[in-house]
């Protein structure tokens, strides 16, 4: 049978879920069935995109094909890339807050973060007074793939742009027609490695990064792992009753320093909550800053009543992940949070400013997650 070797391959994930070693609760084996969909839509589809000579840009991950802690304020797109061509990358910016790229020297496996070979942003590129810009990539030796991140601040009021990659010698040409069909089995072959390889990475991903910290804490600010040239971030994980809250106080860094600085909530299976539907992260433009220039977010299950509410939706662990994009100099200490552990009965106590909503305010900001998304973050 033709699609054989990626059915074997979906048995052989279905198991990796099955005795994950964080699966305590039906919730947590639910959410890893969810999870598996995802994988296997996303495995198919970059099997099947793995055209080096013609590329283009498909969505690395989104709503339904999660991986690798998504951040909910970034589009992921990637390419293949030979390493002895050239490639013409055109567009035209959007007003997103963050625009960059990144060349790897391969993909992510259970036993290595790929090298970055370079990473920049739209700040070295000459845009016209129209948006639309140009330039050529020469990938270096041992290049592999192209990943472009636009990334949001503001969900409602910023607009994506627009972004086409191709091969600078054989624009006009087509790839050879599929006359083979060994060519298809090798291509549900691949996608059937690209499948356990995607679930056992991110797996043991978080073992590298974030297990190893002291539980209901975060790292300091630090250039995030991968080589992305303009992001520092700061990583924790969460355990938490249900009767108790994380206080995480941070600096408000101001567009001057980071256009985009953002916090998220993850799942154990290394994902974002769901974040069109729940507030489960917020960016400096979404939260609430207090007189003093910090903000402080509330990680709880129960409702503290509060603005800067990040919501656990039933995970009573998970990671936590703060991120500073396109910044004008490197973070120290003093630019990262600080946590508190305290009953959330405690929180408007706790807190020095008051945050305060009403039911049919948190509402409306629902609402707004919900139409945002609806328009940006498709498929």
């Amino acid at each position: 049978m033709l699609t054989q070797p990626f059915a074997d391959a979906i048995a052989a994930a279905e198991r990796l879920i099955a005795v994950a070693p964080h699966v305590k609760t039906e919730q947590d084996l639910a959410e890893g069935y969810e999870y598996l969909a995802g994988a296997i839509q996303g495995s198919l589809r970059m099997a099947w995109a793995y055209e080096r000579d013609y590329p283009s840009f498909i969505a690395s991950t989104g709503p339904y094909t999660k991986m690798g802690l998504d951040n909910p304020d970034t589009l992921y797109l990637h390419a293949y890339l030979r390493d002895d061509a050239e490639y013409l990358v055109t567009g035209r910016r959007g007003t997103t807050a963050d625009l960059n790229f990144q060349i790897l020297n391969g993909d992510y496996s259970p036993v290595q973060v790929p090298d970055s070979v370079t990473a920049f942003d739209d700040r070295t590129l000459d845009i016209a007074p129209d948006g639309s810009f140009e330039f050529r990539v020469k990938p270096p030796a041992g290049s592999a793939m192209f990943v472009v991140r636009e990334v949001y601040s503001d969900w409602v009021r910023e607009r994506r742009g627009t972004i086409r990659i191709r091969r600078a010698d054989v624009t006009g040409g087509h790839p050879r027609p599929l006359t083979d069909t060994s060519v298809a089995a090798k291509r549900y072959g691949v996608a059937g490695k690209i499948l356990l390889s995607r679930l056992r990475t991110f797996l043991a991903f978080p073992e590298w990064f974030y297990l190893k910290e002291p539980v209901n804490t975060l790292t300091p600010p630090r250039l995030t792992p991968g080589g992305l040239a303009t992001q520092f971030s700061s990583a924790g994980h969460y355990e938490l009753a249900d009767d108790q809250a994380m206080i995480v106080t941070v600096p408000a860094a101001g567009p001057a320093v980071a256009p985009y600085q953002g916090i998220q909530l993850g799942s154990m299976w290394y994902v974002s909550l769901d974040y069109v539907n729940h507030q489960t992260s917020l960016t400096a433009d979404q939260a609430r800053v207090d007189p003093d220039g910090m903000m402080r977010f509330v990680i709880s299950e129960r409702n503290p009543g509060v603005v800067n509410w990040l919501e656990r939706t039933g995970h009573d662990r998970g990671y936590v992940q703060l991120r500073w994009q396109r910044l004008t100099r490197d973070l120290t200490r003093d630019d990262g949070p600080s946590v508190e552990i305290l009953p959330v009965t405690e929180v408007t106590e706790f807190l020095p400013y008051d945050q305060r909503i009403t039911p049919d305010e948190w509402a409306g900001r629902i609402a707004v997650r919900q139409t945002a998304c609806a328009l940006r973050m498709i498929g």
